[in-house]
């Protein structure tokens, strides 16, 4: 679509993914894209030079504010636009990617975020649409994934919805309204890392918005570029983040089972870390 660069804004939050970053720059400018702001949540100067020297508006916070919090930083000093692309840093868009999501938004108006198919670096298609986590599923993939990668409950968890509406998609890589994304407050910054976008759709389905994916658009994810500095404590902030999500969300009944489901994720994080050696 001609008018793209006019429409979106891209943001994406980087934490030392280096050359990676600089593909995924690429990826947006090839895709039309204007304007692109990229926070830089690791130490200052960790962003490629050459960004600055092709119009990339780098945004040093000076502190790691997390995903959410990182974004947030780039939507309020980015540009006006009617759209928000945000991306990760180890993601590269494939051609006519953005354009497939602004079309996909046009057509469906009810809709406030739309996600791509995301693939890994072999093709695969990565399990990136979702329902909300229901007690029973959630609670036996956290307890059997660990021990038994393959078991059946984690393979349903993970299974992937079509096109259409769902309850939400992968913060890896979606395109919002702006309106919506700011009429929920942008992301909820109490997620440092990992449930945000969990948290994200959740906001817009109970603000009225729906939350859907289409395969007309596609990005290849890398997965875990700037994490794995630093895994233990994003498996701990993981688990944290998990938690807070079934706090925050948790209705009726459900609000008793809370502190059974803090002994499953303090479980399932205790057998992680001990499979993990430290460094």
């Amino acid at each position: 679509m001609s008018d793209v660069g006019e429409r979106v804004v891209a943001v994406v939050v980087d934490y030392h993914a280096d050359h990676v970053l600089v593909s995924c720059v690429d990826s947006l400018f090839s895709n039309e894209l204007r304007h692109v702001v990229v926070v830089e949540n690791g130490e200052a100067g960790s962003v490629p030079p050459t960004l600055l020297e092709r119009g990339v508006l780098v945004v040093s916070p000076g502190v790691n504010l997390g995903y959410g919090g990182g974004v947030n930083r780039g939507v309020a000093v980015a540009a006006a636009s009617e759209f928000i692309l945000v991306s990760n840093p180890d993601v590269v868009l494939h051609d006519g990617a953005v354009g497939a999501l602004v079309a996909y938004l046009d057509l469906h108006p009810d809709v406030a975020l739309v996600g791509p198919e995301i693939r890994r670096p072999d093709g695969t298609v990565y399990p990136s649409r979702r329902d909300f986590p229901n007690v029973l599923l959630a609670g036996l993939h956290a307890v059997l994934e660990p021990i038994w990668a393959k078991n059946p409950a984690t393979a349903r968890y993970r299974s992937t919805r079509g096109d259409g509406a769902v309850d939400w998609v992968s913060g890896a890589c979606f395109l919002v309204r702006r309106a919506s994304f700011e009429a929920v407050g942008g992301f909820d910054e109490r997620y440092f890392m990992f449930a945000e976008d969990m948290a994200l759709c959740w906001a817009l389905r109970e603000h009225g918005d729906l939350v859907a994916a289409t395969s007309d658009a596609v990005v290849t994810h890398l997965e875990g570029v700037s994490r794995a500095r630093v895994s233990r404590a994003m498996l701990i902030a993981h688990h944290r983040s998990a938690l807070r999500f079934e706090v925050q969300t948790a209705r009726g009944w459900r609000r008793a089972l809370v502190p059974v489901a803090a002994l499953v994720l303090s479980l399932r994080l205790a057998l992680v870390l001990l499979a993990r050696p430290r460094g």
